[in-house]
């Protein structure tokens, strides 16, 4: 079944009605970054200065933009490996953070934050990012510059495409592909 979600979200008790496996297209703001914005971020609320951004009812996506060609709005924007963010996603979804998206499993602390905060991960399409860089409307910079690709974006998407690994009822989709390629053996 596919679903529609608009970030940010206006009704957070939508998350808990997804599943683990499920197809959904997300439209709206998506906040975007990797690495070295979250390390800023960081750096920042244990400084007790405020973020650049307001987290509550957002979408993270994990990408570093490549530069846009002519006529483009954006270069290829696919996903970066999502696990390089799990240091830092547990603090994130704490101060009201949504949904993060990525590629690829979540370590232990960050599923269990997941279900803890009512969040949602969505793994995109690696490999895609030139497709996936046709579903971003508009982009700009909006804090840290100064990172160039890694910097703190914010995409306006339409009909971006995502698949539930983690939803906030708990469940992990990559382990039921794992469990289900068994049975077959």
């Amino acid at each position: 079944m596919e679903k529609n979600l608009h970030f940010p979200l206006s009704n957070r008790h939508i998350l808990a009605k997804l599943r683990p496996g499920e197809l959904i297209f997300l439209s709206g703001k998506l906040l975007a970054a990797r690495d070295a914005t979250h390390r800023r971020l960081i750096a920042l609320l244990e400084a007790g200065k405020p973020l650049p951004v307001e987290l509550k009812d957002q979408a993270l996506y994990y990408v570093g933009p490549s530069p846009a060609p002519p006529g483009r709005v954006i270069g290829s924007a696919g996903p970066t490996t999502a696990y390089r963010m799990d240091a830092y996603t547990p603090r994130l979804l704490a101060l009201g953070l949504a949904a993060t998206i990525g590629k690829g499993p979540r370590g232990p602390e960050v599923r269990e934050a997941i279900v803890r905060y009512g969040a949602v991960y969505l793994a995109t399409f690696g490999g895609a990012g030139a497709y996936l860089s046709e579903k971003i409307r508009s982009a700009k910079v909006v804090a840290f510059e100064d990172l160039g690709p890694e910097a703190l974006w914010e995409f306006e998407v339409e009909d971006f495409p995502a698949i539930v690994i983690n939803p906030p009822t708990g469940g992990d989709y990559y382990e039921e592909v794992r469990q289900h390629a068994g049975d077959l053996q």
